[in-house]
């Protein structure tokens, strides 16, 4: 039977191995340039069979880096990276690059069946003030022997001392590019590649389109083989269901952006709590089998604890229930 592990190399990342296949490397501590932004990322990110279904640090887009949660408009700051859109100038190189910072790591458990760390990041502007608290835990688990989830969780706490608008270029005024959140972008060879949504197959005509989860169906390089991913907005989330930030015909991502249109704000000291599914399988798994990983990722998001290892006390809304993985120290699990 397959199981997970989770290997931790101190100071730089935790890589979460099914049957000798590496899933995911969650760099925390990643050592990029200032003006990409520095933040963590899961990359390189493969299918149980060992399809790799993410890219790093392309050359279109620099900035990009397999999965990672990027915001680009947090009130004057840019966690996304690179250039920043204003309404007058269009894309325009700032000063305001900002980077989440890696402060200390919660928890680290594994069970065999699942996988499940959690560490405190601090977010600060290009000048070094702080802007956002933030805590975060990601669980992998294993579905079938073809599927594995991972469930992304975050909640942010504004310490900046004043109101953030949480927004997009589209907030800005650039029309359609509502871009923000827990972003993936696909390898170069899932370009052309299927979107999926609920109502049916099609490409970059869905991007800003609402749904609970929507899909991708690439094919690899080398193999011609196919993977299937889909990700799935919790029901909890602030502007459940989401608009979605879809592209195939330039290159593959997804992103379920819940600024994309409309901006939130979070005054001084409150907190943003969002969830996810990310759903991945070998093979193509077609308009009815997406729809079933979207069933296996919501399924994921209920059995996964909401708490967040480190979160304060009395931060945690009364509905949702708490207990969960006891904090680890550092090491191997």
């Amino acid at each position: 039977m397959t199981t997970l592990q989770a290997v931790h190399t101190l100071g730089r990342s935790v890589a979460v191995l099914a049957g000798g296949v590496e899933l995911f490397s969650y760099v925390y501590l990643p050592g990029t340039p200032v003006m990409e932004s520095p933040k963590p990322y899961l990359h390189p990110v493969r299918t149980l069979g060992g399809d790799v279904v993410s890219l790093y640090r392309p050359h279109d887009h620099v900035w990009h880096k397999g999965i990672a949660w990027s915001l680009p408009h947090v009130g004057e700051h840019n966690f996304w990276g690179g250039p920043t859109y204003e309404r007058e100038r269009g894309y325009v190189q700032l000063e305001n690059n900002g980077s989440a910072e890696h402060r200390e790591m919660t928890a680290l458990a594994a069970d065999g069946g699942r996988v499940r760390f959690a560490h405190r990041l601090g977010w600060t502007s290009q000048a070094g003030r702080p802007v956002i608290d933030e805590r975060r835990a990601l669980t992998a688990t294993l579905v079938d022997e073809t599927t594995w989830a991972l469930v992304f969780a975050t909640a942010m706490t504004n310490v900046s001392g004043g109101p953030l608008d949480f927004g997009s270029p589209t907030t800005k005024g650039r029309e359609n590019a509502g871009y923000g959140g827990l972003f993936w972008r696909g390898p170069r060879s899932f370009t052309g590649g299927i979107v999926q949504s609920p109502a049916g197959a099609g490409g970059d005509e869905l991007r800003g389109t609402r749904s609970e989860w929507l899909g991708f169906r690439g094919r690899h390089d080398e193999t011609g083989g196919w993977s299937t991913i889909v990700m799935v907005d919790d029901a909890a989330n602030p502007r459940h269901p989401p608009q979605w930030f879809a592209r195939s015909e330039m290159f593959a991502c997804l992103c379920p952006a819940p600024f994309f249109s409309e901006e939130l704000r979070v005054e001084d000291g409150g907190t943003l709590r969002f969830r996810y599914a990310v759903v991945i399988a070998d093979g193509d798994r077609g308009e009815e089998g997406s729809a079933l990983l979207a069933e296996r990722g919501r399924a994921t998001l209920a059995t996964t604890p909401r708490d967040i290892p480190g979160d304060i006390p009395g931060d945690i809304p009364g509905d949702v229930p708490g207990g969960g993985f006891a904090a680890a120290g550092d090491g191997t699990a």
